[in-house]
């Protein structure tokens, strides 16, 4: 189980030598069980993105603990197999120099199975995903977006995460291939057991994929709530956030 308890993080204001910090994460506080699929929603500006870096230990809480299974994820040994992160931003996320293979090998290059054994990885990774194996050859610019977040999902789930952290995953992405990805998470989802840490600014995106979603306003946990229970939200900025953008 991921456990994240009391995390809060601030950066300098304006520059580095600034005194003056502003706090983007706020004393927040949840879980995340095995083969769930937990959403965390929030509008822009609302540090939905910093908790997810935090969780991925790709920076560190100013104060509160993040744990994976009881221990810290700021350890890498902890993070090295068992939790991966898919960006916003595919263009920047595979080497330019990189052809497909050479990309997808990059972590299945730290197991220790035999090069036979992670060259037949790599063809039913590719194939999960939706592509066939003659993109071994192609390079990022020779790539639909949708096709490179689809490279990006399949190096994400190489190594058999227990958690998998989307950031904006498919908000970049036109809306009949995002039904196309969130199709496949679901399948993925099915055959690992795989968690996944879903932030999003699209509800309908978030309600069709997860179990349960987060409501984040302004670096706090304004309101859990399971998927089907989502017309009951509580508080006010709940109802109102949820009637701009979807329909019961």
């Amino acid at each position: 189980m991921l456990v994240v308890e009391r995390v809060s993080k601030a950066y300098r204001k304006n520059s580095f030598f600034s005194k003056e910090k502003q706090q983007i994460v706020k004393n927040v506080s949840f879980t995340c069980k095995h083969s769930e699929c937990l959403g965390i929603i929030g509008e822009s500006g609302s540090g939905k993105s910093t908790l997810g870096r935090l969780i991925a230990g790709i920076e560190k809480p100013d104060h509160g603990i993040i744990q994976f299974d009881g221990r810290d994820v700021s350890d890498k040994t902890v993070r090295a197999d068992q939790i991966s992160v898919v960006f916003q931003d595919y263009t920047s996320s595979l080497n330019p120099y990189y052809t497909v293979e050479q990309a997808m090998m990059e972590p299945l290059n730290l197991q220790n199975d035999l090069l036979s054994e992670k060259q037949r990885k790599l063809d039913s990774l590719l194939i999960q995903v939706g592509l066939n194996t003659t993109y071994r050859t192609k390079y990022p610019h020779e790539l639909s977006g949708g096709e490179v977040q689809r490279v990006c999902i399949a190096r994400a789930i190489s190594t058999q995460p227990q958690y998998i952290v989307l950031d904006e995953a498919v908000s970049s992405l036109d809306v009949s291939v995002q039904t196309q990805v969130l199709d496949l998470l679901k399948e993925l989802k099915e055959n690992y057991g795989t968690s996944y840490l879903f932030i999003t600014h699209d509800i309908q995106a978030a309600a069709y994929l997860c179990d349960r979603i987060i409501i984040f306003k302004e670096g706090q946990i304004e309101e859990i709530v399971r998927t089907e229970h989502l017309k009951y939200v509580q508080s006010d900025y709940a109802k109102s956030l949820l009637k701009k953008h979807i329909t019961f």
